[in-house]
This record gives C-alpha cells, structure tokens and sequence, in this order.
C-alpha cells in the first residue's frame, strides 16, 4: 500500500457510540513527508510493533518522534502485535521504550482479536476524560485480513 489506509472502527460504551477513524501508515519510512500530513489533526495515535519482526521495535522511537512532531499533545500508546506467535524476537521484558516516555502498553493479536479493544478503551478514556468509560457490546472489529499494523493515527467522532 502506497500512502495510508482508513479503517473506521466503532465500540458501543456507557456514554454512547466512540468511532475511530483508524490511518495505518503501515510504517512506511520512505513516504515520510507524505505520512507527516496524515498525522495532522490526529486526537490520538497507536504505534504498533511486531514482536516477531525486532526491526519493527527498534524503529519505534523514531516513529514516535516523527508522531510528536506533528501532534504534539495527543495520547499515544505502544502495542506489541502478533502476540499469539510463538517465535517472539522481542520478548515483554525488552519493551521498556514506554516506560521512557510515560505511555501506556498493551499486548496485542489483530489476527485473533486478542486484547484489540483495550487500546482503543484507554484512548477513549483519555480523550472523553472519563475514568469510568467502558464497553457494553463487543465491538465489530476489522476482518481478520485486514492488517493494521505499525503507526495508526485515530480521527474521533463522539
């Protein structure tokens, strides 16, 4: 995929329907200007890593450079996906770039659904500014195939 791809995803809470407009710049280094302006008027962001692939781990501080740059106020958490594979090149105790920054982590597995809603909660919470946020149906999330992945910028509507 050249540039980004939007993905909405909706979640049913306590006060009412939060959509997330999710752009997966699907990491993509050598688009770099380019991936800049999806960032803009973001209200909040995950950047995403894959715990199979450490490459992916190690590029994560300049993603999150290049996010606070553009959008500098934002929420922001780290997920280490594909967390249901067993053949991990980076294991949970080697993640310690949130810690740095003060950002929340979650572990994650968009193939099964594992944990996919938790990120997205935190998010919401941050943003509505409300502690007591919570679901109260499952959310339709996106089709197994679809692979969001690396630095994901959410536009939200309330």
């Amino acid at each position: 995929t050249i540039g980004v791809e939007v993905h909405p995803l909706d979640f049913t809470t306590n006060y009412g329907k939060i959509r997330f407009y999710c752009w997966d710049t699907a990491g993509q280094e050598k688009f770099g200007g380019l991936r800049d302006g999806y960032y803009i008027h973001g209200n909040c962001a995950i950047i995403m890593f894959d715990v199979t692939a450490h490459v992916t781990y190690k590029n994560v501080p300049t993603w999150y450079r290049d996010l606070c740059r553009v959008c500098d106020s934002i929420p922001i958490v780290l997920c280490g996906n594909k967390i249901d594979i067993k053949n991990k090149q980076v294991k949970a105790k080697q993640v310690t770039f949130h810690k740095k920054k003060n950002l929340q982590y979650f572990e994650i597995s968009s193939k099964s659904n594992y944990n996919y809603e938790k990120p997205f909660m935190y998010l919401a919470r941050k943003l509505v500014g409300v502690a007591d946020l919570k679901l109260v149906e499952k959310p339709a999330l996106a089709p197994r195939e679809v692979q969001i992945s690396l630095v994901i910028v959410c536009k939200v509507s309330f």
